[in-house]
């Protein structure tokens, strides 16, 4: 039997997961984070993104967060994020459009506009729809 560890995910609103994972891997500032059991206690705050939760048997799960954190201990794996949603909920049309919306005010040199939270919708948008396309390359597997 493979090791485990156990794993909540939760948002704001609810418990999303919780359960025994082989693995979580989450997207973090630099790029993807695997943890593993036994893994070196750990807290990082983490950006919008994919949460994928390696479960016994070969089942993956599919999270999208809007950033938030992550705190390792040796036998928890806690992610907490505002909002929190299963990669399969994820509307990808909707996602598509914010990402049109959120390039269109970025390239618009000519109007003022506050540029952070135009950069902060691009990366929440990207995220949403770099899990659907995870999730939709699962499925055919």
């Amino acid at each position: 039997m493979a090791m485990t560890v156990h794993v909540d995910l939760v948002s704001a609103e609810r418990a999303i997961f919780s359960g025994l994972a082989e693995m979580v891997i989450v997207t973090g500032y630099l790029g993807e984070l695997g943890v593993a059991p036994g893994h070196a206690p750990l807290l990082t705050t983490l950006p919008p993104g994919q949460v994928r939760i390696l479960k016994p048997g070969n089942k993956e799960d599919i999270y999208y967060i809007n950033g938030g954190m992550l705190e390792v201990q040796p036998s928890v794996v806690t992610v907490l994020s505002d909002e929190a949603l299963r990669a399969d909920d994820l509307d990808e049309a909707a996602a598509m459009a914010a990402k049109e919306q959120a390039e269109k005010l970025l390239s618009d040199m000519k109007t003022e506009f506050d540029y952070s939270n135009a950069a902060a919708e691009l990366a929440r948008a990207v995220a949403q729809i770099r899990a659907i396309q995870r999730l939709k390359r699962q499925v055919r597997k």
